[in-house]
């Protein structure tokens, strides 16, 4: 789950760099662990600022500014298991053939065969863990087939009509090709989201964007989007301002099942993905919570609805309104502390949640309050929540998730944990409730939240996060190289360096 964004600028005078970094803060909320532009400049030559951190430490005035080019993509990461060193910041760069960068949302689940046929088969050397790295590299060695001078679309197509063929998992990814062309595409099942949008400028001319959320179009005045398609590839030219962008469907779209995690957590709510408004759905989150709490006890022994900040919030809202109990801002949060699952461990998120929420004992003291977040993943934050509004003299603690149960691992892109360390893995819910310290949880259904965020186009989604069941099939052999890597890296007996051969990072200038 990362943020990727691509630009391209119809008047070629223009650097493209600020509003590319201008972009980033509207989708910071995707990754808060590392951000990276690449540019490129009339004469083909690529311009490149990445590092670990929050895009405003990254990407300072003086390095800006060094960034030229009217065309370019930036990618924010939120960590996996293989990739949190600052040499694993994307965009990825390979000089061969003709000069491509890459920035990639989502997850690969067969990346051990696609090692063995990079170094055995096509003989190229992936530098990192990121399965990002040798996404790009993959197409690379496809578009080097054609063995051609120069390059075109058709060329390009066909490379990606290998990377479809080859590389399983879910992905949208953001290209470019020096002094050539950006481009686009998303995978067959369309789990990751990418956008295109149109900007037209005073002239007749326009500028294209590509971005991983709607939110970042419309306040950059690109007001003409779509979703890509799943399988859906598209070029925009670098002199956009006389070639029109081409769009081909690359691959056969497999099903059309975007994945339902997005819209419960990591979508800002003013986005809407694939037709989906985020923030609608999440109200009607609120009123199915309500339903199914109201079925399971008597909602008199509720004072308060209380939501965790900030993505519950909507969802607590109208849970609450749906109860006619009311609604109370009970923890105050603090803005700059991340996402907590995210720690690297547990001591860590722990006292992570202290410092990221502060309870007002006013809201708390005597009364029995329903406590409402989007999930409920490890637990740690539940947890220490529930013992934060007890310490504040709460009566009876209820808490609700507008997720159902999350008991088995992420595989496209959101790494949670292990499935074992998953607080509801192996557990009911009174036993969830128990190891939470509370006095009852409640879960959405399943059912309830694909009525939530279903459409008359879309009305399957990627759901192997709550039921084990995944859109690409059984994946018990990635899940168990993803527990040895996550193990590797914590036993400290491999050492990743902070940079590499990239062209430069942040701190070389």
């Amino acid at each position: 789950m990362c943020g990727i964004l691509g630009i391209a600028l119809a008047d070629e005078s223009y650097a493209v760099a600020p509003e590319l970094c201008d972009g980033c803060y509207f989708l910071q909320h995707r990754g808060q662990d590392a951000a990276g532009i690449a540019t490129c400049g009339s004469r083909g030559r690529i311009y490149q600022c990445k590092g670990n951190g929050m895009a405003r430490d990254v990407f300072t005035q003086q390095r800006v500014y060094g960034l030229q080019g009217s065309m370019g993509i930036t990618h924010l990461r939120y960590p996996t298991a293989g990739s949190s060193a600052n040499s694993e910041a994307q965009p990825f760069y390979v000089n061969s053939p003709y000069g491509i960068m890459m920035a990639h949302n989502g997850n690969l689940v067969n990346t051990v065969s696609l090692k063995r046929y990079m170094d055995e088969d096509v003989h190229r050397h992936i530098n990192t863990d990121s399965d990002s790295e040798l996404l790009l590299n993959i197409f690379a060695a496809e578009l080097e087939k054609h063995n051609k001078y120069r390059v075109n679309n058709e060329d390009v197509f066909h490379a990606l009509e290998g990377v479809f063929r080859l590389c399983r998992g879910g992905y949208a990814c953001v290209g470019m090709l020096a002094g050539f062309a950006l481009l686009g595409f998303r995978d067959p099942n369309g789990i990751r989201p990418l956008l295109f949008g149109e900007r037209v400028n005073e002239n007749g001319t326009s500028d294209y964007m590509l971005a991983s959320e709607s939110v970042v179009l419309k306040a950059h005045n690109f007001s003409k989007f779509r979703d890509l398609k799943p399988g859906e590839a598209v070029i925009i030219p670098k002199n956009c301002a006389t070639q029109k962008p081409e769009f081909r469907q690359v691959a056969p779209l497999n099903a059309y099942r975007p994945d339902l995690f997005e819209y419960v957590y990591f979508a800002r709510p003013d986005s809407v993905l694939d037709g989906i408004s985020v923030y609608h759905t999440r109200l009607r989150m609120g009123t199915k919570l309500a339903e199914s709490i109201m079925r399971r006890m008597d909602t008199s022994d509720i004072d308060v609805v209380i939501p965790v900040p900030d993505t519950a919030r909507t969802c607590a809202l109208q849970l609450a309104t749906a109860l006619g109990k009311p609604y109370r801002e009970g923890f105050v949060k603090n803005r700059y502390i991340g996402r907590t699952f995210i720690m690297p461990n547990q001591k860590e998120r722990v006292s992570s949640v202290r410092r990221k929420l502060n309870p007002m004992d006013s809201e708390f003291k005597g009364k029995n309050v329903l406590i409402v977040d989007d999930s409920i993943v490890r637990g740690t934050t539940s947890t220490e929540i529930v013992s934060m509004a007890r310490e504040s003299g709460a009566r009876k603690v209820y808490f609700a998730s507008a997720a159902p149960a999350i008991r088995y691992n992420h595989i496209y892109g959101i790494d949670l944990t292990d499935t074992k360390n998953l607080i509801a893995y192996n557990k009911t819910d009174d036993q969830v409730a128990e190891a939470l310290g509370c006095d009852k949880v409640f879960y959405q259904s399943l059912d309830d939240l694909i009525e939530c965020c279903k459409t008359e186009n879309i009305e399957n989604f990627e759901v192997g996060v709550f039921t084990g069941n995944y859109v690409t099939g059984v994946e018990d052999g990635y899940l168990l190289e993803l527990e040895r890597v996550r193990a590797l890296n914590k036993s400290k007996t491999t050492y990743k360096a902070e940079v590499d051969i990239n062209l430069y990072n942040a701190g070389d200038y």
